[in-house]
């Protein structure tokens, strides 16, 4: 099992919309960043994920949720509908993958950047490091470890 961070805006894909429906995956689409994307595509079903609350006045980790379904095409890249579309990506070449997720638990707090910055062993993380902004990244056990004593 490994173990990843996902960033997101609290009013469009937040840890409530998971515990709104604790037994209906949530489909994690819309990533067009590629490295991004490559971690997106080493997700597997079991896997766990923190919810990262970004772009918001609380930022920080909100949450839990576990890969309900292992990473497939994402359907928005072929809808023109879509702000996600991409007209460069076909059926049989996509470019973009998705995974659905399950929620598992709300955090006691919400756990902020600035907290998370000062923890010791967090220091290889790519979320505190200055300039990254990969909205998917890997955690190491340790890292996991470290955030979930916060709590």
């Amino acid at each position: 099992m490994a173990r990843w961070l996902v960033k997101t805006e609290p009013d469009e894909c937040g840890i409530d919309d998971f515990a709104r429906a604790p037994d209906k995956p949530i489909t994690w689409d819309g990533v067009r960043n590629y490295q991004a994307r490559n971690f997106l595509a080493q997700m597997k079903e079991g896997d766990e994920v923190f919810i990262y609350h970004s772009s918001c006045k609380h930022i920080g980790v909100a949450g839990i949720v576990t890969v309900d379904r292992s990473a497939y095409p994402d359907p928005a890249q072929f809808d023109s509908a879509s702000p996600y579309y991409d007209g460069k990506s076909t059926e049989e070449k996509p470019r973009w993958q998705a995974v659905d997720m399950l929620f598992q638990q709300k955090l006691s707090r919400l756990i902020p950047l600035d907290e998370l910055k000062g923890l010791p062993g967090l220091e290889e993380l790519p979320l505190v490091k200055r300039g990254s902004r990969l909205s998917v990244m890997p955690v190491s056990e340790e890292q996991w470890q470290i955030i979930i004593r916060q709590q």
